[in-house]
This record gives C-alpha cells, sequence and structure tokens, in this order.
C-alpha cells in the first residue's frame, strides 16, 4: 500500500460514521458508505427514508440560464443516486409488504421503474408481450415484482381508508398533499388500465418451472460498471439473490387471489378463481414452510380470505370437505343441519377459533328463525345458547341473560345436555386451575338456581362436578341447599367423599332403578345405589336386572359380604363389566372393573385376586380385538402377566375355567411355544388340563420339521385326543333278559369333554396350530373301517395309524368335529388351500359333488392367483384331480372329464375315451375342445364324431388338432407353454361355472 492511499484510509477512518443530518446522503454518496450505515442495528435514518431522499434528490428539476425549470439531468449523480435506492430496496429483499407500508403510491412507481430500467426491460414494451421463461432471470423477477405492485396497490386502494386528523393549516403542506394525491389518483389511473395485462402476466408467471433470482447490492454495483467489466454475469443464472419457484408461486398466487377477491365483487363468478388461488397458496406455504426468505404471507388475512371463498363459494368435492369451522356453519345453516352446528361449537369450546361475535350472530338468527313459527327451533336456539354460554364460562365472562330466560324451566334433557356440553369443553389433564375454577363456579350456580333435587343429584353426582369441586366445597353446597331447604334431610356421613351426596325422599325408586339398569359410569352407578339405600333399607338392589349375571364361583364370595350397599356395587359393576366385555365395549369394562377392584382391595384380597384375574382376560379380549388383529404383538407386561395367571398358586381364589383358556390360547396364538414346551411348572400340567394340551400342541408345533420317530409328543398329544374322544361304555339288562351296550357320548376318561376341547380350538387362530389339530381329527376320521373316501390333509403323517380299541371311539362326534372345525379355521383364513382341499374332501365324502368340486377349484385359485400361474401339483395332486374327474362324471359334465384326464401326471386315455363316448352330456361338449391339448383325445374325438356323422363337431374336433401350437414336431417348451394355457382357460371357465 503506497503512503498516500494509507493516509487517505487513516484519515477516513478517523472520521465519524455518522454525518450531519443536512447532507448524510452527499456524505454516503461521496464516501460510498451506504452497505456500513445499513449494517447498523437502528440506522437513522432507516433504510425507507433512505429511498425516498434519494429519489427525490435525483428527481429534482434543474433550472437553465434563462431561469426555465427542466426535467432532473441524466448525469452520474444522479444515476448514482437512483443506484443508491435500488440498493437500499435490494437490502430490504424486495419486500413489497415493507416498501408499501413506508413508501407512497408515486415513489414506490419510481423505485420499481428503475428497477425495469436497470433489469434492461425495454421502455415502452408491453409486459404482456414479453414471454417470461426466456428472458433473463433477475429481469423476469423484475417484471413479475412491478406487475405484482400493480394489483395490489388496485387491491389496496379498494379499501376505505382512515382520514388522518389535520393539523394545522400550512399552505405549502397543504400544496404538496394536493399534488401527491394527484400524482397518486393518475398513477392509479393507469394502473387500472393495464390490470388485465398484469394479471395475465402473473398467471403466465405460475407456469414457470425454474428459479427466478432478484438483484442484490453486488448485482447492483455490477451493473453500474462499464459494459465491459460485467462479462454477462448479471444475466447468468446465478447472479442476484435466489428466489425459488415455490416462494414465487406463493407470491403470485395471494396477489391473484386477492385481485380476483376484488374483482368479485362486480362479477360474482371470478370468486371461484380466488378460491382456487387462495387454496393454492395454502398448499405451498405447507410446501414451503415458515423458514422462507420471499415469502412473507399474512397467514391470518389469507385464512379469512379462503373462509370467505368457502361461503361465497361452496364445494362439494372431497378436497373441499377440510373446511374451517367457520365455513361448516355457514354450510351447515344454508342445509339446515343444526345438529351439527352444535357440534361445531361443543368442539370449538376446546379450540376457541371461532370469534364469539360470530357465535352470538348465529344464535340470533335462530331465534329471528324462531319467532317467526318455527318452533323445532326452541330446543335448538338452547343447545346453541348453551355452548355459547359454556363459552363465555371458559373465558371468563358472565352468564348472559338468554341463557337465564332460556333456563327458567329446567327438564332433564336439557340438565343432560349442559353436562355433556361441560365435560366434552374441558380438557382436564391440560387445562389451567383458572379454567377449572370457572367450571366448577358455574356448575355450583346452576345447582344453586334448581329447586327439584332430583336435578340437583343429577348435577352433583356427574363425575365433572365431583372432579372440579373438592371434598370442602361440595359439603359447603350440601349446607347451603340445607338452608334453603330446611325440611330435606340431608345428613353427611364423615367418611370419604363417595357418601357426600344427600338421600332424596322425593325421587322416585323406580326412576333410580331404571338409572341404575342403563348407567355404565362406575361414579354414577355408586351415587344411585347410596341414594336408594338412603331411602330403603329392605330391598336388594343387585337383583333389580335379571340381565346382571355373575359366574357362580364368584357369586358365592360376594353375596357372602356383610354390608348391603358394598354387596350391591360390587355385584353390580362385576355384572355390568362382564356384559360390556361380552359386547365388545371395552372401554366402559375396563372402568368398571378398575373402579370395583378400587373398592374390593380395601376389604377382600380374595376379591381382589378375581378382579385381577378378569382384567387379565379384559386386557386379552382388548388387544386380540384390536391390534391383535393387525398381527401387532401383544406387550411383553401383558405376556407376564398371563405367564403370572398359569403359574398362580393362590389357595381359596374361585377361579374361571375360561380364564385359563383363554390364557393357553392366547400363548399359541402369539406363539409362546417355548414357555409352554419347557418353562412351564410341572404341577400346572397336572391341574390343569387347558395348560396340558396347550403344552402338546406347541411341542408338536417344535418337532414338526424332525424326523418322524422323533415326534414323541404328536404321540401323546394322539393318545390325549383319543381319549377324550372315546366313550364310556355301560351294560344294562332289559325287560327280555338280554344285556344292551349303553353309550356316553360326552366321556370322562380324557383330560376335558369333547366340547370343551372344541370350545378352547376356536380361541386359537396360528395357522399351524389349527393345521396340526384339523390334521389329527382327519386322521382319526379316517382310521374307522368303514369309511370309503379317506380326507387328505397336511401333515397326516405324523399320527399313528391305528388306534387298539376302534369300538370306543365315538366316530360319529369325530366326524361332526372334523366338520365343525373345517368350518372354524376358513372362518380365520378362507384362502388356505390345505383347509379348502379338506372341506372339499368332506363334500366328496358325503357325495355333494357340486360343492366339492367349488371347493376343490377355491383351492386351486387361491394359491395360483385365479389359475394365472401354474397350481402347485402338492394342491392338485393325482387323488385331487381323480375326485374332481369323479365329481364331473356323477354331474354328467363328461367332456370336463375328460380334460381333466388330461391333468393326470399319465393320461388316463381309457376314462377319457369312455366319457367322450357318453352321448347324455349335461355340459357344453364341443365348446369346450378349445382346452383339450393332448392330439390322441382329439383326434378321437375326431373318429367318434365321424363314426356318429356329426359333421359340425367333427369340423370344431379338426380344427382344435389344426392348431400349430399342437404340433407334435414342436419343441417340449411350446407343447408345455400351450398344455398351460388351456389349462388356464378351462380351469378359470369351472370356476366361473361353480363358484
Amino acid at each position: 500500500m503506497s503512503a498516500e492511499a494509507a493516509d487517505r484510509e487513516a484519515a477516513t477512518s478517523s472520521r465519524p460514521c455518522t454525518p450531519p443530518q443536512t447532507c448524510w446522503f452527499e456524505f454516503l454518496l461521496e464516501e460510498s458508505l451506504l452497505e456500513k450505515h445499513l449494517r447498523k442495528p437502528c440506522p437513522d435514518p432507516a433504510p425507507v427514508q433512505l429511498i425516498v431522499q434519494f429519489l427525490e434528490q435525483a428527481s429534482k428539476p434543474s433550472v437553465n440560464e434563462q431561469n426555465q425549470v427542466q426535467p432532473p439531468p441524466d448525469n452520474k449523480r444522479n444515476r448514482i443516486l437512483k443506484l443508491l435506492a435500488l440498493k437500499v430496496a435490494a437490502h430490504l429483499k424486495w419486500d413489497l409488504d415493507i416498501l408499501e407500508k413506508s413508501l407512497s403510491v408515486p415513489v414506490l412507481n419510481m423505485l420499481l421503474n428503475e428497477l425495469l430500467c436497470i433489469s434492461k426491460v425495454p421502455p415502452g414494451t408491453k409486459h404482456v408481450d414479453m414471454d417470461l421463461a426466456t428472458l433473463p432471470p433477475t429481469t423476469a423477477m423484475a417484471v413479475l415484482l412491478y406487475n405484482r405492485w400493480a394489483i395490489r396497490t388496485i387491491v389496496q386502494s379498494s379499501f376505505p381508508v382512515k382520514q388522518a386528523k389535520p393539523g394545522p393549516p400550512q399552505l405549502s403542506v397543504m400544496n404538496q398533499m394536493q399534488q401527491e394525491k394527484e400524482l397518486t389518483e393518475n398513477i392509479l389511473k393507469v394502473l387500472k388500465e393495464q390490470a388485465a395485462d398484469s394479471i395475465l402476466v402473473l398467471e403466465a408467471a405460475l407456469k414457470l418451472n425454474k428459479d427466478l433470482y432478484v438483484h442484490t447490492m453486488r448485482t447492483l454495483d455490477l451493473l453500474a460498471m462499464e459494459p465491459g467489466m460485467v462479462n454477462g454475469e448479471t444475466e447468468s443464472s446465478a447472479a442476484g439473490l435466489k428466489v425459488k419457484t415455490e416462494e414465487m408461486q406463493c407470491q403470485v398466487c395471494y396477489d391473484l387471489g386477492a385481485a380476483y377477491f376484488q374483482q368479485g365483487s362486480t362479477n360474482s363468478a371470478v370468486y371461484e378463481n380466488a378460491r382456487e388461488k387462495f387454496f393454492r397458496t395454502k398448499e405451498l406455504i405447507a410446501e414451503i414452510g415458515s423458514l422462507s426468505l420471499h415469502c412473507t404471507i399474512d397467514e391470518k388475512r389469507l385464512a379469512g380470505y379462503c373462509q370467505a371463498c368457502d361461503v361465497l363459494v361452496p364445494s362439494s368435492d372431497s378436497t373441499s370437505q377440510q373446511l374451517t369451522p367457520y365455513s361448516q356453519v355457514h354450510i351447515c345453516l344454508r342445509s339446515g343441519n343444526y345438529q351439527e352446528v352444535i357440534q361445531i361449537f361443543i368442539e370449538d369450546n376446546l379450540t376457541l377459533s371461532l370469534p364469539v361475535q360470530f357465535r352470538q350472530s348465529v344464535l340470533r338468527e335462530l331465534f329471528k328463525k324462531a319467532q317467526q313459527g318455527n318452533e323445532a327451533l326452541d330446543e335448538i336456539c338452547f343447545k346453541v345458547c348453551a355452548c355459547n354460554t359454556v363459552r363465555d364460562i371458559l373465558e371468563g365472562r358472565t352468564i348472559s341473560v338468554q341463557f337465564n330466560q332460556l333456563f327458567l324451566r329446567p327438564n332433564k334433557e336439557k340438565i343432560d345436555f349442559l353436562l355433556e356440553v361441560c365435560s366434552r369443553s374441558v380438557n382436564l389433564e391440560k387445562a389451567s386451575e383458572s379454567l377449572k375454577g370457572n367450571m366448577a363456579a358455574f356448575l355450583k350456580n346452576v345447582c344453586l338456581g334448581l329447586e327439584d333435587l332430583q336435578y340437583v343429584f343429577m348435577i352433583s353426582s356427574h363425575e365433572l362436578f365431583i372432579t372440579l369441586l373438592k371434598d370442602e366445597e361440595r359439603k359447603l353446597l350440601v349446607d347451603q341447599m340445607r338452608k334453603r331447604s330446611p325440611r330435606v334431610n340431608l345428613c353427611i356421613k364423615p367418611v370419604t367423599s363417595f357418601y357426600d351426596i344427600p338421600a332424596s325422599a322425593s325421587v322416585n325408586i323406580g326412576q333410580l332403578e331404571h338409572q341404575l339398569i342403563l348407567s355404565v359410569d362406575p361414579w354414577r352407578i355408586r351415587q344411585i345405589l347410596i341414594e336408594l339405600h338412603g331411602m330403603t333399607s329392605e330391598r336388594q338392589f343387585w337383583t333389580v336386572s335379571n340381565k346382571w349375571e355373575v359366574p357362580s364361583v364368584y357369586s358365592g364370595v360376594i353375596l357372602g359380604i356383610k354390608d348391603n350397599l358394598t354387596r350391591d356395587l360390587v355385584y353390580i359393576l362385576m355384572a355390568k363389566g362382564l356384559h360390556c366385555s361380552t359386547v365388545k365395549d371395552f372401554s366402559h369394562a375396563k372402568q368398571l372393573f378398575a373402579a370395583c377392584l378400587e373398592l374390593v382391595t380395601e376389604f377382600s384380597p380374595k376379591l381382589r385376586q378375581v378382579m385381577l384375574n378378569e382384567m387379565l382376560l379384559l386386557d386379552i379380549h382388548t388387544h386380540e380385538a384390536g391390534t391383535g388383529q393387525a398381527g401387532e404383538r401383544p406387550p411383553s407386561d401383558l405376556i407376564s402377566r398371563v405367564r403370572g395367571y398359569l403359574e398362580m398358586r393362590l389357595p381359596d381364589i374361585p377361579l374361571r375355567q375360561v380364564i385359563a383358556e383363554e390364557c393357553v390360547a392366547f400363548m399359541l396364538n402369539w406363539r409362546e411355544n417355548e414357555y409352554l414346551t419347557l418353562q412351564v411348572p410341572a404341577f400346572l400340567l397336572q391341574s390343569n388340563p387347558y395348560v396340558k394340551l396347550g403344552q402338546l400342541l406347541a411341542a408338536t408345533c417344535k418337532e414338526l420339521p424332525g424326523p418322524k420317530e422323533s415326534r414323541r409328543t404328536a404321540k401323546d398329544l394322539w393318545e390325549v385326543v383319543v381319549q377324550i374322544c372315546s366313550v364310556s361304555s355301560q351294560h344294562k339288562r332289559g325287560n327280555d333278559g338280554r344285556v344292551s351296550l349303553i353309550k356316553q357320548r360326552e366321556s370322562t376318561l380324557g383330560i376335558m369333554y369333547r366340547s370343551e376341547l372344541l370350545s378352547f380350538i376356536k380361541k386359537l387362530r396360528e395357522p399351524l396350530v389349527l393345521t396340526i389339530i384339523l390334521s389329527l381329527f382327519v386322521k382319526l376320521h379316517n382310521v374307522r373301517e368303514d369309511i370309503v373316501n379317506d380326507i387328505t390333509a397336511e401333515h397326516i403323517s405324523i399320527w399313528p395309524s391305528s388306534i387298539p380299541n376302534l369300538q370306543s371311539v365315538d366316530f360319529e362326534a369325530v366326524a361332526i368335529t372334523v366338520k365343525e372345525l373345517v368350518r372354524y379355521t376358513l372362518s380365520i383364513n378362507p384362502n388356505n388351500h390345505s383347509w379348502l382341499i379338506i372341506q372339499a374332501d368332506i363334500y366328496f365324502a358325503t357325495n355333494q359333488y357340486s360343492a366339492a368340486l367349488h371347493y376343490y377349484l377355491q383351492a386351486g385359485a387361491v394359491c395360483s392367483d385365479f389359475f394365472n400361474k401354474a397350481v402347485p401339483p402338492d394342491v392338485y395332486t393325482d387323488q385331487v384331480i381323480k375326485r374332481m374327474i369323479k365329481c364331473c362324471s356323477l354331474l354328467n359334465c363328461h367332456t370336463q372329464v375328460a380334460i381333466l384326464c388330461q391333468f393326470l401326471r399319465e393320461i388316463d386315455y381309457k376314462t377319457a375315451f369312455k366319457s367322450l363316448q357318453e352321448q347324455n352330456s349335461h355340459d357344453a361338449m364341443d365348446s369346450y375342445y378349445d382346452y383339450i391339448w393332448d392330439v390322441t383325445i382329439l383326434e378321437y374325438l375326431t373318429y367318434l364324431h365321424h363314426k356318429r356323422g356329426e359333421t359340425d363337431k367333427r369340423q370344431i374336433a379338426i380344427k382344435a388338432i389344426g392348431q400349430t401350437e399342437l404340433n407334435a414336431s414342436n419343441p417340449e417348451e411350446v407343447l408345455q407353454l400351450a398344455a398351460q394355457r388351456r389349462k388356464k382357460k378351462f380351469l378359470q371357465a369351472m370356476a366361473k361355472l361353480y363358484f
């Protein structure tokens, strides 16, 4: 660095950065300190003030020697001032929201025209005639900025403007304001004339699929240089600040939507365009996110526009159903769906999204309709008013006069609805203490305003009331009511809060019993029983409904409870919980069982264990009916609880057999075979028959892949099942002196009855376990000596082939069991080909040939994509094909028989020829010839029709033989492909016939 340059730099650094206010712009101009000034935290003057001053200085008219006013000269100083104004705007990232807020229309018009000029937009050229796709990115962006500002200014000018209060009159200021107003009006006039062109330019911009660039301070400096020094950098795609396509489209969509919406006041059809643009803006905002540099949309204003468009242009397509509550209310009011309006208001009490004034206007509109003679709206008016009142309470406002008027004559329906609204409007887990206090005070005041104690009881026994008010507050409320009504005995037992509700003789016992039958709320049941026992001590209220059933193993323990109230409560809670579990209302069942568990824990360890067992069964049912159906494994703690139940050795605990049954089935269904085979305690195998059976099934599943001689467990399982299916015989001497044999159907020789075994199997879902059980019963069915047609099944070879004492087995019961098991397994999985073959074999054995064909074909269809692939040979074995042939033969479908003879590993020509000789065929005969690929059979058909003189049918057979793909000289692959294609078409035709 030279000494002169060093001296100049030192002198510059010693000067103050903030110049005197009178010459600040000249200082910035002279010293090029603009960027340094803009980087200050709070620059003074502000950037927008700089733009105004730069442009004012650059646009000052000049005076010549003859004192004539001339336009501003185009000299270097003015060009630099304009450039500085552009650089300040570039520093603000060309944010129109900031620029419009601080700059007047004339100044901003001048600024954007300078931007067009410096971006090489030819003056006088219509923007609508320019192809944005071919323009340099910065030029295209300058055109978009100008046209966006143009339509935004038009829209803004249509809004009413609050006039500022005039200060002291000053002639010069008034003249300046008048000039600016006239200039603004002239500019607006031009912009409105060009509005259609501006909209077309912006619509064209939405079709661009490339990123654009906006000028920065650096690119503006480059433009100010000599042309030779720029090297075309500002026209390249990487010059300036990048504006992504989505950001540009988002801003343009929003501005177009506002323009269309403003035009809709004179042309309502344009509202559809506005709606489309606003909803596209919402989509783009969701894509871009909230961290965009160039996309600054007022989302509250956008939401308002969208709501207005939904009301003005309702849409019926599926995407438009994602409406705001505001729009939904308008649609419901127009369609008369007032119940939906009530639901929206209740939900809004949680979200607080609808303005209170809007909700009140809806109520006023409903009141107006009701006063015009629509009496059906009276109830709706009360419900909407109740929703609004709860909203007021939550936000700390006073109760309206309208609510007090509508609640002058309360009834059960009004109180039930009011309690429902209160419950659904408060999220107790997230609500603040002040909000809970507001709601508690409201409910307390409602109670104090009621005269009928029946209605007071409805509110005070409600779960929300009990949750929100503390014990002391409830006792204070009771005292206040006692003072108001001294004749009523409102004694308070000094125990838990459970007993704080007074007994009222004015409430009819029958009504309370009716409520007791219908209620599934544990707290409500408890309060009703307290009320009933307060009115009479002679009744046993667990007998009110004959639908309340408790297993006999439990009822003895429960009815032995000495306290009548506790006995009734435990019995009813358990009975209702069991009923809810039966009807799969698991949520209410869990609440009832939990309340019962809490109650019995205080005084009976025996009943506590009973309730824990029942809750375990309920959790099993809940999982199996819920996520278990989708294949999701149960949580590890549930499996641990099941193991704990199976290993439980508590004496004198009443146990239901169904729980053990469900636990073992649960372990098998979720393949806990390791536990059942190796870890289950030995005492369980002796004491629990279901555990014994589960262990044998699990072990058989584990040993299945092994060699036959290692399947010792399969033999043990066989013996257990044979014993269950055996009958005990008794000898009885008749009147004639002969001795007759009496068979007892349900044998007591096995570890359980056959009906119990069948019930247990129907709780299983694991395919392998079901297949093993099914194959065992099929083998047992086939063992009988008088069997004609065996039934086939998977894994049938693992079972013994004989029984020492055949007479002891009840084969009739075995046959019934096989049918029931197949029906059950197919309900679990109707696409299991092995089970379908068993069902087909059963129909075949019972001479139901059409049904048998249906299931044989279905078995092939499910494993071959409806015969589009080859049926696996282990599905369509020779035995299955022969049975299908016999079915077709006995149904007199002889051509089908001949075709199926080709499916055998060795074609059965004898059967095929014999079937073709039959003239009384019930199938389509010659229309099936296209499905025959064996030339020998086709030649025999030709000979047969010639012999019979059937010329037409002979020609069809000859045509079938003449197909080139059946030529014996073809490669083996071609012949196999021809056969496979005909197999596919024939089986598909058969399926359509028999399905």
